[in-house]
């Protein structure tokens, strides 16, 4: 019995969309697989760094480079700015619902201040702008905390609303918050880890979280692309094998 193969225009076309959406979905996936894999890279090697006191550093070198200095350990002695707090939204805990707390801290002997994430706060299901009441720490403390570029991004759900003291927000970038306050901030921000008895929890997600899921998209999207074209070859001499077994006045063209 001859095995022929028929070719098909429509699904061929079909089986290249295919093959090529799998294997740049499952090309970015990795990509993501390795941006983070960098990151938890980073992590590790930071982490066994010792803490580094920023006053000194920051009198060393007024303008610091935040490519050093992310995920990098931190000390800072200043005070917490209480008059401009805002709240990131949409920053779950354990599968409940709250908002990280924002607040600007100066820096002492300094003009400078960075903005801090102090710590998370549940939202209350009947009134989402309503606000459980948290301390802030008066006077000068000295604060630990990990150094980040930024706060991460979620899905912007609506107008962000204007930017002001109190302001409940789903994304927020240090410049805005500069331009807003008119503070002279520090181009990073810190995640603090330092126990402040306030309330509030630093239970705060690592930034490499899902490497391992990255990479089994990639594997799935591969295997998308592999499936359509395995799909499309099989039919094609299914196909091209039942026409060969008609009668000749029976096939058709």
């Amino acid at each position: 019995m001859p095995i022929r193969f028929r070719f098909r225009l429509i699904p061929f076309v079909v089986t290249v969309l295919l093959v090529a959406l799998g294997i740049a979905l499952a090309q970015w996936q990795t990509r993501r697989g390795d941006q983070k894999q960098l990151i938890e890279t980073t992590l590790l090697q930071r982490q066994v760094e010792p803490t580094l006191d920023f006053n000194a550093a920051i009198r060393a070198a007024p303008a610091p480079d935040v490519d050093q200095l992310e995920y990098r350990r931190l000390a800072v002695r200043g005070e917490f700015i209480p008059a401009w707090p805002v709240y990131l939204d949409n920053r779950p805990l354990n599968g409940v619902a709250g908002f990280y707390v924002l607040m600007p801290f100066k820096i002492a002997a300094s003009d400078d201040y960075v903005l801090v994430a102090r710590g998370w706060l549940p939202r209350d299901p009947a009134d989402r702008t309503r606000l459980p009441s948290y301390p802030t720490p008066a006077g000068t403390v000295e604060m630990e905390g990990l150094a980040r570029r930024d706060f991460g991004h979620v899905l912007q759900l609506g107008d962000a609303g204007p930017l002001r003291p109190g302001a409940i927000l789903q994304n927020l970038s240090v410049n805005d918050f500069a331009a807003a306050s008119k503070l002279k901030l520090q181009p990073f921000v810190i995640e603090q880890t330092s126990n402040a008895e306030d309330h509030l929890l630093r239970d705060w997600p690592r930034p490499s979280l899902g490497i391992e899921r990255h990479r089994g998209y990639a594997f799935q999207w591969y295997a998308l692309a592999v499936m359509a074209l395995i799909f499309f070859v099989v039919t094609g001499f299914r196909r091209g094998t039942k026409n060969s077994n008609k009668p000749a006045g029976q096939q058709s063209g």
